[in-house]
């Protein structure tokens, strides 16, 4: 297999274009997509597709995954252009804003991350598709080719301020109150307040929604009284109040990576494994 056909496949998939990966790889738009077409060939389907921006094909993954692991034995060995390490993760808004981002500042020089901010629901997809090296995710199964350490436990609780809580639950934390009570949401994959109105209530519920895709403007939002919202201990602020208490909703998290083991990857899982221990139940 000719790795300068993979190398073009990997490029044209994280630069979104076959133009950006020639700038990328210093050829033509021509040359890279004469590669992939050379790849497709020999793999005998398409590879990607010529979307706005380019994808990978499901017949694809297999060779994206290939290409990133060739280039991270390379860099690992020394053997590459440059001396930098390029680790493409996934995690979670929350815990990028709360506990990974410290743990990968002890990571040593040498390393650069490219962050894939996922939900955690959702992030072992990246890992299939071949997108990513890491992740973390709510899988506990490992995904084909990796491995999979338990990191801990995410807790998050009903919150809102104690002005929202008078307003709409003064009567307390009713069927009628939740179904029309606003809710801050993080984004349309977000199911945790739907977790928590699910425990309560039987029925179907589909209270207003706010759409804040930020972990720190999510909580901004619970503290200013947009609505309420399932906040992770490690966010709970003076300004908010556990309106419903003991009616937690767990998230279960775990390290999913590559099998081939690098220096850079086993660095930062040591990192993020250690930081886990500290910071989740």
């Amino acid at each position: 297999m000719n790795l300068d056909h993979l190398k073009a496949l990997a490029a044209a998939v994280d630069t979104g274009s076959f133009e950006a990966a020639a700038v990328a790889l210093h050829l033509t738009p021509s040359a890279v997509s004469q590669r992939i077409k050379a790849l497709e060939s020999s793999a005998g389907q398409v590879l990607v597709r010529r979307s706005r921006p380019t994808a990978v094909t499901s017949a694809g993954e297999g060779y994206l995954r290939l290409a990133r692991q060739i280039d991270s034995l390379v860099s690992d060995a020394g053997l590459g252009e440059s001396s930098t390490v390029s680790l493409p993760l996934a995690m979670s808004s929350d815990a990028l804003a709360t506990w990974v981002l410290p743990a990968l500042a002890t990571v040593g020089g040498g390393i650069v991350f490219d962050l894939q901010r996922e939900d955690q629901d959702h992030s072992a997809e990246l890992l299939r598709a071949g997108s990513v090296m890491a992740a973390i995710t709510t899988d506990s199964n490992p995904v084909q080719g990796c491995t999979v350490t338990r990191l801990g436990t995410m807790r998050y609780r009903p919150m809102a301020t104690p002005g929202f809580v008078e307003r709409w639950f003064s009567d307390g934390v009713t069927t009628d109150a939740l179904a029309t009570a606003p809710i801050v949401v993080f984004d349309r994959k977000d199911q945790l307040q739907d977790r928590y109105l699910r425990s309560r209530s039987r029925a179907l519920l589909d209270p207003p929604r706010h759409y804040i895709p930020g972990s720190q403007d999510f909580v901004a939002a619970v503290r200013l009284g947009l609505g309420w919202g399932m906040v992770p201990d490690q966010q709970a602020t003076d300004a908010v109040v556990e309106f419903d208490p003991g009616s937690v909703v767990n998230v279960e998290l775990y390290w999913q990576q590559w099998s081939l083991r690098t220096r850079a990857l086993d660095a930062v899982a040591a990192a993020v494994i250690d930081a886990a221990r500290i910071a989740l139940d």
